[in-house]
């Protein structure tokens, strides 16, 4: 299984980005997955987590109501639709899938399999 993620480039503050994970090597449907970032000299934290099925979501505290995460079985594709991004949002954006289907928690050894990373920059 790879992972690759995408979509990340530069936004100023206010503005939104969506970034994507496309798994490879196997069947989405098959994992639960999740987001994490990594901000320079920060270690790396949890995002968002969504089940196999899209139905359980869950979200950092300080990313919810301004972050969605959706994925798509059939294209094998995860996102990170990521609004009102403010200049704490700039990091790494990995995504990871667990073969735990329903887990949407922010436990790293919960997650199998990581994506090398997206950069998302956001300037005030």
């Amino acid at each position: 299984v790879q992972l690759q993620a995408s979509g990340g480039g530069s936004v100023q503050a206010g503005g939104s980005l969506r970034v994507s994970c496309v798994l490879s090597g196997g069947s989405l449907s098959t994992y639960a997955m999740g987001w994490f970032r990594q901000a320079p000299g920060k270690e790396r934290e949890f995002v968002a987590g969504i089940s196999w099925s899209g139905t359980m979501t869950n979200y950092v505290d300080s990313v919810k109501g301004r972050f969605i995460i959706s994925r798509d079985n059939d294209k094998n594709t995860v996102f990170l639709q990521m609004n009102r991004l403010n200049s704490e949002d700039t990091a790494v954006y990995y995504c990871a899938a667990g073969v735990h289907p329903y887990y949407t928690g922010g436990s790293e050894p919960n997650y199998d399999y990581w994506g090398q990373g997206t950069q998302v920059t956001v300037s005030s």
